[in-house]
């Protein structure tokens, strides 16, 4: 089968990679990709802005020209943009199997408004909240709170739409920032403002498959991987500014089975039960941001695809057929798939172009002592990297804030972090930054 990956970053480098692995598989298309899946095994890059057909047209136009034209057998959606603009309709109204929600279902992570009334609605567990779209009312309502408190841009904002506030100031200065375009721009326009609440934060992405007909014959049905934990702030000792994601790790030791029954009873459950109700087509992933709190787990937020950078981490602990798991989800075969994991540990910290989140060059050179990253027996997967212009150039130039991780595995632990950061010594560019303690304990914490 071939398959089309739409998405350029390092989840996208990572589905494709775990895809290209599978013998159903014999080639994946990746659009626009990167300078991963430029050299990855069984991958092929189509960018658009090298086609001037293709360039004229839009994404879902794009996607569904290429899946044509190249005969795929299905579909994987990468970022939540693309599903939020109504890919995956596109897609199956032209024929193609597509694992991504269609837009009504993308609509849990597009708004987060939408995605509180739901979770209120059908019993999810999770933060008290209030909406609003006027500036006054917003200052007045964290006023009357205080602080911590949190407040979130309704609309898509790539991952920096979320203010902790640690102080009534700061809180303040995320209304007006946010509401007045400076930050986000019209994302932050309505604003969905929540109880801070303490704990521990953890990721739990979760596979999929509910319809109108699955739910009527009992097969609707969402599953989730292992746990995992992103790294958000840029510094070591969660300190700094909040990033897309510094590094990842998979499983988590101090998530117990009690933590997993009450999420599946308090969170999972009553997810998959709105989905029914809301008689949603949503067929793919589902990513749950959780805190778990001295009452349990309570959701943060639902993002509507797998979650970056913890696809570098979880999807490497598959012990079972990633094209497989992909065909359930579309056909409706999920409820009796099994999902088998590997014993240990994944690592998988993330390096970054000086300055990021904020201001940072492009176009420096990787290296790569391949040796070393080969002895460590890690995985680097490719986010903003391309391949450098001159035919048959083996050289990647970085080209975003994030740049690759090195994703490495262990049979404890300690084992996988220090393959991770062994390989981690293998890559150079100038300006590279990355954090010392993923993983390590109150490395994701912040007071």
């Amino acid at each position: 089968m071939k398959v089309l990956v739409i998405g350029s970053g390092g989840r996208e480098h990572t589905i494709a990679w775990r895809l290209a692995q599978s013998n159903l598989i014999s080639e994946v298309i990746c659009v626009p990709g990167n300078g991963g899946t430029a050299v990855e095994a069984k991958c092929r890059n189509v960018d658009p802005k090298e086609n001037p057909e293709l360039a004229k047209l839009s994404l879902n136009q794009v996607a569904v020209s290429v899946a044509k034209s190249e005969k795929v057998d299905f579909a994987v959606i990468g970022p939540e943009d693309p599903l939020a603009d109504g890919i995956a309709d596109a897609l199956w109204d032209a024929g193609i199997p597509t694992v991504g929600p269609k837009s009504k279902g993308a609509a849990l992570e597009a708004s987060k408004d939408l995605s509180k009334v739901f979770m209120k609605k059908y019993g999810v567990a999770c933060a008290a909240s209030e909406t609003f779209t006027q500036k006054d009312a917003a200052l007045a309502y964290v006023r009357s709170k205080g602080a911590p408190i949190v407040v979130k841009a309704d609309g898509l904002a790539a991952g920096k739409g979320v203010v902790v506030a640690k102080t009534l100031e700061e809180a303040e200065k995320a209304v007006e920032d946010l509401m007045d375009g400076s930050a986000v721009g019209e994302a932050g326009k309505k604003l969905v403002i929540e109880e801070y609440l303490q704990g521990v934060e953890i990721s739990v992405l979760a596979a999929v498959s509910v319809t109108p007909e699955s739910a009527a014959n009992g097969k609707a049905c969402i599953k989730a991987f292992l746990p995992a934990r992103d790294h958000k702030r840029l510094l070591d000792g969660a300190k700094g500014p909040n990033t897309g994601g510094m590094g990842a790790v998979c499983p988590l030791s101090d998530v117990t089975s009690e933590t997993m029954t009450a999420f599946d009873a308090n969170i999972l459950q009553p997810t998959l039960k709105g989905l029914i109700a809301e008689k949603m087509d949503y067929r793919g992933f589902i990513f749950f941001g959780l805190m778990i709190t001295k009452d349990g787990p309570k959701a943060l937020e639902y993002n509507v695809r797998l979650g970056d950078p913890e696809t570098q981490a979880v999807l490497p602990m598959m012990d079972f057929d990633f094209a497989e798991l992909c065909q359930a989800i579309m056909n409706g075969t999920l409820d009796s798939f099994e999902m088998k994991w590997k014993s240990g540990f994944q690592v998988a910290p993330v390096a970054v172009s000086g300055g990021y989140p904020l201001k940072y060059e492009k176009g420096k050179e990787i290296t790569f002592a391949k040796q070393l990253i080969e002895k460590a027996g890690a995985k680097v997967f490719i986010a903003g990297a391309v391949k450098e212009r001159r035919v048959n150039s083996p050289t990647l130039l970085t080209s975003g804030g994030r740049v690759l991780a090195c994703s490495a595995h262990g049979s404890t632990f300690e084992e996988a972090w220090q393959k991770a950061y062994d390989a981690m010594a293998g890559v150079k560019f100038e300006g590279m930054f990355f954090r010392k303690d993923i993983g390590l304990p109150g490395a994701a914490e912040s007071n």
